[in-house]
């Protein structure tokens, strides 16, 4: 299912592992010159917001953050490592969550979304497909900056 490859970041994108991978966790809360972000608050922005789609998706009494702090981590670090190894961990789970939802054949992918008002599962799905992709892409040149200054 192409849904699938555009939530993984298969193909003409990134993927997750890839763009996090080796980024080590203590240059997390680092912010490079002229960056507005830190990986952490990428991390996290991109966890909370798939958080966020994911329950929506599932649960019609969800409630979202609000916008847009709600969306964004208070910090600009990790407390710690095992933080920063909870996050992605969460990522990871929360992310084959959606993809289990979308994949499953009782789930009509264009049926409006109990709760919603008209959103469909097939819109959250694509909403996460590109907003992982956008903020990836941002991880990756922030790592290649932090990366080459250590």
């Amino acid at each position: 299912m192409q849904l699938l490859h555009a939530l993984r970041g298969d193909q003409s994108h990134i993927d997750f592992a890839s763009a996090i991978g080796d980024l080590p966790a203590e240059l997390g809360g680092v912010k490079a010159e002229f960056a507005p972000h830190t990986a952490w608050q990428l991390l996290e922005h991109m966890r909370i917001a798939q958080h966020d789609l994911l329950e929506f998706s599932r649960n019609p009494k969800h409630k979202s953050p609000k916008w847009p702090e709600g969306y964004w981590p208070k910090t600009d670090a990790p407390a710690n490592k095992k933080a920063w190894e909870k996050s992605i961990a969460t990522f990871k789970k929360e992310a084959q969550e959606m993809e289990d939802l979308i994949s499953d054949p009782k789930r009509d992918l264009f049926a409006p979304v109990e709760g919603g008002t008209g959103q469909t599962l097939l819109r959250e799905a694509l909403v996460a497909a590109a907003h992982h992709s956008y903020h990836l892409g941002q991880l990756v040149f922030l790592k290649k900056m932090l990366l080459k200054k250590g």
